[in-house]
């Protein structure tokens, strides 16, 4: 319980550094320098108004200094990371395959929002993440002797890429590259677990891609040429696979028997 207590507390705290990576990241900027700012009156953030969430409900959610307004999305951001810390600790346990998911939903809810704020999925996240990720993931494969898995989660990678980039050749109106390159990461992550889970992965997130669009168009906030961003669905069904993958192709194979 106090472990899991700490990486809720460090997933908070890695929380807050997201919402910078969101703000600046698509802008181009460095996520170190400067120190932030009330984006109205430019007065420097303090320490004390920088802690994660209580700073937020202190100030109720508003600059110290102006009386800006603060987005509720920054504590929302902060609380949902520590809580998909504490779900990949429940998911994996103590074990070394979860650094390389604490990594992917950290990274996963960076990119879900850039991509909802900017319909882009930034090189500067994605690229690296490959090679952040096979790190991380070499990591149990040496440990416990799973070259295979670590195979196959690279053969997921370039399958799922592969596949995207199908897509987006023959319909770039509907398919990125961004989306393109995410892809490969997801096979990274869903890959490493088995070759169901990257296809439950994958099929759950044109089914919530196709849910909420449709959902969209029925209540006349989209329409057919509406450009939706694909990677938050791409993001949350690799996430539901992750988590119950294994289960939900269970139930499939029963409806066949």
């Amino acid at each position: 319980m106090y472990f899991a207590s700490l990486l809720a507390l460090v997933g908070l705290l890695i929380g807050s550094f997201l919402n910078v990576v969101i703000a600046r990241v698509p802008a181009g900027e460095s996520v170190v320098h400067p120190r932030s700012r009330c984006p109205r009156c430019g007065v420097e953030i303090a320490a004390r108004d920088n802690v994660p969430v209580l700073s937020w409900l202190v100030l109720r959610g508003r600059c110290r200094h102006c009386a800006e307004p603060i987005s509720v999305r920054y504590p929302v951001v902060e609380v949902t990371h520590a809580a998909l810390w504490l779900v990949m600790l429940w998911r994996f346990g103590w074990s070394w395959e979860l650094p390389a998911y604490l990594y992917f939903a950290s990274v996963g809810i960076a990119l879900a929002a850039i991509d909802l704020d900017t319909k882009r999925l930034p090189n500067a996240l994605t690229l690296p993440s490959y090679v952040v990720l096979g790190v991380l993931l070499l990591v149990p494969a040496v440990a416990d002797g799973d070259w295979s898995g670590y195979l196959r989660s690279w053969l997921a990678a370039l399958a799922l890429f592969a596949f995207y980039f199908l897509l987006a050749v023959i319909y770039p109106a509907g398919m990125g590259f961004g989306d393109v390159k995410l892809a490969g990461v997801l096979g990274l992550v869903l890959g490493w677990l088995s070759w169901s889970v990257l296809v439950v992965g994958g099929f759950l997130g044109f089914l919530l891609g196709g849910v909420v669009g449709g959902g969209l168009m029925l209540v006349r906030k989209a329409g057919r040429k509406s450009k939706i961003p694909f990677g938050p669905f791409m993001l949350a069904g690799a996430l539901l696979a992750i988590l119950w993958g294994g289960q939900v192709w269970d139930v499939y194979l029963d409806t066949l028997t």
